[in-house]
C-alpha cells in the first residue's frame, strides 16, 4: 500500500493529528508464523490465552507493568521438537516498526526466578545464544541479530517464574553483524528499522537444556510492550505513510 492509509474512526483520527507520527507508530503488533518448507512438522509458532506472565492477585512481580491490553494472559509459545539441523523454525514478525530507531528491545520469558541473572540456565524455556533472537533488518541494508544469551541482555529482572529481558544500556541497543568493525563483537544498532523478526530454530538437542521451546511475553521495543496476539486488535489499525514507513494507532 502506497500513500497514507484512511482511517476508519474520527477518534483515531484525532489521537493520529494531536499526537504525530512518533505516537502513530509507538503500537505495533506480534504476528507469529512458522518457516517449515521441507514439511516437517516440527515447529510451533502462536499466542495463547492463560499462557502468559500474569498480572493481578497471581501476578509475578517482574509483569507488574505489563501489557494492560491483555486481558486473558496471552503468551507466544515457540517450539521446535526435532533436531536443530531441521531446515524450520518458529518465530513471530514485529508489524508496525518499520522506520525507528532503537532505543530498546526486549521480553519476559518464562524461567525459574529462583535462578538469580541466569535466563539462559538449563531450567524451563530454552534461552541461548541462537534462540530465541531478535533479527532485525535495517533499511541500510545491514542486518543485526541479539540472542537471548549472547550479547548479554542489558537487565535481567528475575520474577517468580520469569525473567525480564532488556536490551539498550542508555537507549543504544547493540546486536551482532557483519557491518560491524569486528563481527565477533556487538555494535550499535543505529540506522532506521526495516524490519524486526523473533527466531526460534534451536530444536531438542541445544543448549543445555536440550527442550526446544520458550514461552515469551510483552515483547517491547522502545518501551512499548505487546503481550497479545494480533486477532485481538479489534480497536487499532494502521497503514503506511508517505515516507512508506509503516504505523499503527491505539484507540483508547
Amino acid at each position: 500500500m502506497h500513500g497514507k492509509a484512511i482511517l476508519s474512526t474520527a477518534a483515531a483520527t484525532i489521537v493520529l493529528a494531536a499526537a504525530g507520527p512518533g505516537f502513530a507508530r509507538a503500537h505495533f503488533k506480534v504476528v507469529p508464523f512458522e518457516f517449515d518448507p521441507d514439511n516437517t512438522h516440527l515447529v510451533t509458532s502462536m499466542w495463547r490465552h492463560g499462557l502468559g506472565c500474569p498480572m493481578g492477585a497471581f501476578g509475578d512481580t517482574v509483569c507488574a507493568n505489563g501489557d494492560p491490553r491483555d486481558k486473558v494472559n496471552e503468551g507466544l509459545l515457540l517450539s521446535k521438537t526435532g533436531p536443530t539441523a531441521a531446515n524450520a523454525s518458529a518465530g513471530a514478525e514485529l508489524k508496525g516498526v518499520k522506520g525507528m530507531s532503537l532505543t530498546e528491545l526486549g521480553y519476559d520469558i518464562r524461567k525459574p526466578g529462583s535462578d538469580v541473572a541466569a535466563a539462559h540456565g538449563p531450567r524451563g524455556s530454552h534461552c541461548d545464544n541462537g534462540s530465541p533472537r531478535f533479527n532485525v533488518a535495517l533499511k541500510s541494508g545491514a542486518f543485526f541479530f541479539i540472542g537471548c544469551a549472547s550479547p548479554p541482555a542489558t537487565t535481567d529482572m528475575p520474577g517468580q517464574g520469569w525473567h525480564r529481558l532488556r536490551w539498550g544500556a542508555g537507549g543504544v541497543v547493540v546486536g551482532f553483524s557483519s557491518s560491524c568493525p569486528d563481527p565477533n563483537v556487538p555494535c550499535p544498532i543505529v540506522s532506521a528499522v526495516q524490519e524486526i523478526d523473533i527466531l526460534f530454530d534451536d530444536g531438542r538437542d541445544a543448549g543445555s537444556d536440550e527442550f526446544g521451546l520458550a514461552v515469551l511475553d510483552n515483547i517491547d521495543v522502545n518501551g512499548v510492550l505487546v503481550g497479545r496476539g494480533p486477532d485481538d486488535d479489534g480497536d487499532e489499525g494502521g497503514g503506511e505513510d508517505d515516507d512508506h514507513d509503516d504505523f499503527e494507532f491505539h484507540h483508547s
